[in-house]
């Protein structure tokens, strides 16, 4: 089981590293990597496994950020209360095919699990996008994604290149917004 102790934190090497991409067909040690990954995303959203175990709840979780150099994360966004999951995939070698002009960020900014500090600011990301990943088995998706769901997976896929989400902020003035800057 993924614990807390077992995310790298900011200063580390591996999350300024562009991570590798996987070859096909994977090992059981790499699908049971992703399995865990996703099922830590699933207890951090749980109140009483999050308590017990001392879990920030995450909405995703790139490999990178435990310590494995590799291009797979997990995206767990809840649907409203009761509902079926808005996106649950792991998502190996994911790719943006296309991204909207339209930019958005989140109104009250953007955390992260390997970050433990507040970082105020905006983090303009694309409004929708259109992601092309593949399952544990090989098998190829394409999808469009928008709003919270495409700013998650935006996050995500910066962990496979390097990129921590407050590189994003502007440094000057981390509110700054543009007259089109759609905020959630």
């Amino acid at each position: 089981m993924i614990t807390m102790h077992d995310i790298i934190r900011e200063g580390h090497p591996t999350l300024r590293a562009r991570a590798e991409k996987f070859t096909f067909p994977l090992t059981a040690e790499e699908k049971q990597t992703a399995q865990k990954m996703m099922e830590f995303l699933e207890n951090s959203q749980d109140p009483e496994i999050a308590e017990k175990y001392g879990l920030r709840a995450g909405v995703g979780l790139a490999a990178p950020q435990i310590d494995v150099s590799k291009r797979m994360t997990a995206v767990l966004v809840p649907g409203e209360e009761g509902q079926e999951p808005l996106f649950k995939h792991i998502l190996i070698n994911p790719t943006i095919l296309s991204e909207s002009v339209q930019m958005a960020a989140l109104a009250e900014g953007e955390g992260c699990l390997s970050v433990d500090r507040e970082i105020p600011g905006y983090v303009p990301r694309h409004a929708r996008l259109k992601l092309r990943w593949y399952d544990l088995d090989g098998n190829e998706h394409v999808e469009r994604l928008r709003d919270y769901v495409a700013i998650v997976v935006q996050h995500e896929i910066d962990h496979l290149n390097g990129v921590l989400f407050f590189d994003h902020i502007n440094k000057e003035n981390p509110f700054a917004a543009s007259e089109d800057l759609i905020l959630l």
